[in-house]
């Protein structure tokens, strides 16, 4: 077998740790050891996607260690734009208060608008108001109304966070981020990832239109079942939405 022939069945290779590197990529002038005790290495290295990964996963540590003991919870998304003088932050205090008294806490993005008014509400109701945060290159911060935040880099964390220590998701009137949020739990709820977890459209005027897009088009196109389109409960009556809430808590209740 001559040279040629021995290096395409096995190239010549080098491990760095779980890694296997083979041809031109075999050429490294140190060692990861000799990187890491060399002090006066380049610092570029905590901007890499590996470095990242360890971001990620203190991220997930610290949001896991903080809302670990968070009670039965409701997300509940909405616009950031919201104007305190506005009919629908009037809407989320109430929405908060009364998640609030049926022994709920309240998650939110954190921020002002429809996100604050839930977290004012379920304050001033006495319930537990929690808000997970997003780094922005806009300055954002949490509203004074949170009493139990975490701040976020990555929004992939965050939105596990969203998920994990909800049992139901309101999605008031909003953007991109209420849609975003919205579809992804569909999804999940669809895929059997996560069960018993009602999605509330709270805003008739609002997400009608939406809701009659997924009906007529997407349901009736065939690209969804049945089941699918019975995920999406829409409403205008605050009672309403919490007894979708309460049922739906307790249905899994009875399952675990």
């Amino acid at each position: 077998m001559d040279e040629t022939e021995e290096y395409a069945e096995h190239p010549r290779e080098k491990h760095r740790g779980p890694v296997v590197l083979r041809r031109g990529r075999r050429e490294e002038s140190s060692t990861t050891d000799q990187r890491l005790l060399d002090t006066r290495g380049p610092s570029d290295w905590v901007h890499t996607d590996p470095w990242r990964v360890l971001r990620i996963q203190a991220e997930f540590v610290e949001g896991f260690g903080a809302l670990a003991e968070v009670p039965r919870a409701v997300t509940v998304f909405g616009s950031a734009r919201t104007p305190r003088d506005h009919p629908e932050y009037e809407l989320g205090r109430k929405i908060g208060a009364a998640l609030a008294n049926a022994g709920f806490a309240c998650i939110t993005g954190g921020g002002p608008g429809a996100m604050e008014a839930v977290n004012r509400g379920a304050s001033e109701a006495g319930g537990l108001s929690v808000g997970l945060g997003i780094e922005l290159p806009f300055e954002q911060g949490l509203n004074p109304w949170v009493d139990l935040g975490v701040n976020f880099r990555y929004f992939f964390t965050r939105k596990t966070m969203f998920i994990k220590y909800a049992q139901a998701f309101i999605c008031l009137p909003g953007g991109f981020g209420t849609l975003d949020e919205l579809f992804e739990a569909l999804t999940l709820v669809q895929t059997k990832k996560v069960t018993k977890f009602p999605v509330v459209l709270f805003g008739e005027s609002y997400w009608g239109g939406l809701y009659d897009w997924v009906k007529n088009t997407v349901y009736g196109e065939g690209k969804i079942g049945e089941k699918d389109l019975a995920l999406l409960h829409l409403t205008d009556d605050i009672d309403d939405a919490v007894r979708v809430v309460q049922e739906a808590y307790k249905s899994w209740e009875d399952t675990h």
